[in-house]
């Protein structure tokens, strides 16, 4: 068995990622292992991720709620490793990191740019309230793009990373329905 980028140790690991198929057994192979809905996903994905890491980074400084600070801890855990190896995929499979539907704009609970700074004008429990809200809707948006690479999705590993977006998150969305609650 020969070694290859990714390699087939990393081939299983969740965040091994997209490493694992694509970067062995030559053109043919990897053309086999990705289709347009694995990459639509990971182009789409990966800014959303990262609009997710802004709105995080925001609870430092403003958020009061332990559950908040918790919840955005948290997010910048999963997220920015997962923005790699989306990454890395996309960079195996030769595609571009942004393409088709990749920009910041609306739909998929992406946040406009007033809501970002209407984010950022908060503090204390109006932030947190604030937060829990436009991340529910931003979890949501996440959740729909996820279970759609698991429905049209080809690449295993692909799917392996929409199964825990969709898990992860639909948690994360119940403890933050339960925030907006107690506030």
């Amino acid at each position: 068995m020969r070694a290859c980028k990714g390699g087939i140790a990393v081939g299983g690991l969740l965040l091994g990622g997209f490493l694992g198929l694509v970067g062995c057994g030559g053109e043919e192979k990897a053309a086999a292992d990705y289709n347009d809905a694995d990459v639509t996903f990971a182009q789409m994905m990966i800014p959303h991720h990262e609009q997710a890491l802004e709105m995080a980074e925001l609870a430092d400084g403003r958020a009061s709620d332990a559950a908040v600070k918790d919840i955005a801890e948290r997010i910048e855990r999963a997220q920015e490793p997962e923005i790699r190896t989306m990454k890395g995929g996309l960079e195996d499979w030769d595609q571009p990191v942004s393409g088709h539907g990749a920009g910041h704009g609306g739909g998929h609970g992406m946040m406009s740019g007033s809501d970002m700074a209407g984010l950022k004008g908060l503090k204390g429990t109006a932030f947190d309230k604030a937060f829990a809200e436009l991340m529910i809707e931003h979890h949501n948006g996440a959740i729909a793009m996820a279970e759609e690479e698991k429905e049209k999705g080809e690449n295993a590993d692909a799917k392996r990373l929409a199964e825990a977006v969709v898990k992860g998150q639909s948690g994360e969305v119940e403890e933050l329905k339960g925030i907006v609650e107690r506030l």
